[in-house]
């Protein structure tokens, strides 16, 4: 699986303090079948990342990973705030390119509220040739209320990326049911951790596949999208929603592709 939101990157935000926390949350990331993490940490004014900062760290992280013997591949990004982007010229959006991809910039959704101005961000992102992907806006009170609002924003070219933890349900009863509203009216497009620290709110993406119970769907969610997005490839077609299957299925095709 590949997860494309993180903050692995010791000392940076709110993610984690050392370099041997960075470790256990990537092996523990390994251990639930995640090959490929994305460095995302916050660019907003309490945590005011630079580029270099987060290509120094996501350095350090990918030599204490190869000292430790895990196999993960570590790679950059950036989670930033919608009011950051004024800030930010073209050429650091792209070296916060997710996944390093250039073209591909995670924002912050808030938590609270809906910015009257994320339409127009959205669509000057867009026309300077960047993909907007959305972080968690299933756990935004608005969105909750009316995932549909997202609509128009998935219209416009953004992407919407699900946290695993709303997913399954371990952020509550209404992440979750915005998440399976999304799914169902293909208005999400992938799923990422958003861990910050080994044991909170758990590296891995594999009880996110399993509530959705569907082998096809938590492909595209975790493997297909996210990697097309790395690779810089032409997103897959989205597979029709099927029938609930086992995790031990859903497992053995993730692994197998």
């Amino acid at each position: 699986m590949v997860d494309l939101h993180s903050h692995v990157l010791p000392g940076i935000d709110d993610g984690t303090k050392t370099l041997a926390e960075a470790v256990v949350l990537g092996a523990a990331a390994v251990a639930d079948g995640v090959r490929v993490l994305a460095a995302t940490p916050h660019v907003r004014d309490d945590f005011p990342t630079n580029p270099q900062a987060m290509e120094h760290g996501v350095a350090h992280v990918v030599r204490a990973l190869a000292d430790a013997g895990v196999p993960l591949d570590v790679r950059p990004g950036g989670e930033i705030a919608l009011d950051a982007l004024e800030r930010l010229d073209r050429d650091e959006l792209r070296r916060f390119g997710l996944g390093g991809n250039p073209d591909y910039v995670l924002l912050e959704f808030p938590s609270y509220g809906w910015s009257l101005a994320i339409g127009r961000q959205l669509s000057s992102l867009v026309m300077d040739g960047f993909v907007p992907v959305l972080a968690h806006p299933e756990r935004n009170l608005e969105v909750q209320r009316c995932p549909e609002r997202l609509a128009p924003l998935v219209e416009a070219g953004a992407l919407v990326q699900l946290t695993a933890a709303s997913v399954d349900g371990r952020l509550g009863r209404r992440a979750r049911a915005a998440c399976d509203r999304l799914l169902d009216r293909n208005l999400a497009h992938l799923i990422a951790s958003d861990v910050h620290a080994p044991g909170h709110r758990r590296a891995g993406l594999s009880s996110a596949a399993e509530a959705l119970g569907d082998a096809d769907l938590a492909e595209w969610l975790l493997q297909g999208v996210p990697q097309a997005i790395i690779d810089g490839a032409p997103i897959p077609q989205r597979p029709s929603r099927g029938p609930s299957r086992p995790w031990r299925r859903v497992r053995r095709v993730l692994i197998a592709r």
